[in-house]
């Protein structure tokens, strides 16, 4: 997730101390990429122990996030990383409060 970025100011237009930022607990940002989503594991196979569960077919349950989304999301959750230059946040899904998507034209119909 890329970070929502800019002057962090009040609604009266007085600048906010970098401390002052970092004690809130929401943050927003624009997903980039999305992970696989959770892995789900086969009813039949539950019963059995770990370790005699093999297969390469693994099924995932999607992720409601899409890259494009613009996301808020707990920020105690979110780890920071740095990829070539650019400043993401690794973020899951379980800290995402509230997804906006744009519609698509198609959508809109």
């Amino acid at each position: 997730m890329a970070p929502e970025e800019g002057e962090e100011r009040t609604n009266v237009g007085l600048y906010l101390p970098p401390t002052a930022v970092e004690t809130r607990q929401v943050q927003g940002g624009r997903i980039v990429a999305t992970g696989p989503g959770t892995p789900m594991t086969e009813p039949a196979s539950m019963d059995d122990e770990p370790w005699k569960i093999h297969g390469p077919d693994v099924k995932y349950l999607p992720m409601q996030a899409r890259a494009g989304d613009y996301a808020l999301f707990f920020r105690k959750a979110a780890v920071e990383i740095t990829f070539e230059g650019t400043k993401y946040l690794v973020v899951p899904q379980a800290a995402i409060l509230v997804l906006v998507r744009e519609r698509t034209p198609e959508e809109l119909e």
